[in-house]
């Protein structure tokens, strides 16, 4: 249902399973102590991981939301000619709301990888899955209030894709165990096919993995 692995200019998104990154490699670029992993986690939904089966977990979870058609998880790596070519940059995730019609993204990338627009492009190719390949009417991002720098880097591709600010939400996500006020932006096809609505990124699905 969704593409196994999505490359751009310079990414490759791959599908996240324990086989693409083992559950221990995991665990030691998302756990407690890890180089940066305060300020990246600053700002999202999930902690640092306090052992190795959290890890476990959480990518086997992931492997169950693909087969239940409930959204995909990729593990993100710079390709050859970037800067740490072939690394774990950190992952990006689409969730799908279908009795809403609307697709939810997600990403998070290790503290080398800032600042290189590596989020509006993933961003970009994830518009041309949602829209289309799947034909969601809406796509969707949040980020926590007081987070500066994904605000801007959101602002710029959902503008850029037609979309805009809807505004900020009390209460809307648990953030460090408790309730938190979001920031959402959306896009819808229309808008997305207006502005844009090129086709940049090369899919790969899974019956051509498997052939």
């Amino acid at each position: 249902m969704f593409p196994v692995e999505i490359r751009t200019d310079r990414l490759s998104l791959r599908r996240a399973t324990r086989e693409e990154v083992p559950p221990l490699e995991c665990y030691d670029y998302c756990r407690e102590g890890a180089e940066g992993i305060d300020e990246v986690t600053e700002y999202v939904t999930w902690d640092p991981h306090a052992t190795p089966k959290e890890a476990f977990d959480f990518l086997a979870a992931c492997e169950e939301r693909w087969e239940e058609g409930e959204g995909v998880t990729y593990v993100v790596r710079p390709r050859e000619g970037e800067d740490g070519a072939g690394e774990f940059a950190g992952m990006a995730g689409i969730d799908f709301q279908w009795d809403r019609d609307t697709a939810v993204f997600g990403t998070w990338l290790r503290k080398p990888f800032w600042g290189r627009g590596y989020s509006g492009e993933r961003a970009r190719a994830f518009f041309e899955v949602a829209f289309g390949e799947l034909d969601v009417s809406l796509c969707a991002v949040e980020h926590v209030s007081g987070n500066e720098k994904s605000a801007a880097a959101i602002r710029r591709y959902v503008e850029a894709a037609g979309g805009r600010r809807e505004g900020e939400f009390r209460n809307r996500i648990e953030h460090d165990g408790d309730p938190a006020p979001a920031v959402r932006y959306s896009v819808s096809q229309e808008e997305w096919r207006e502005a844009d609505g090129e086709r940049t990124a090369t899919l790969r699905w899974a019956d051509e993995a498997e052939g």
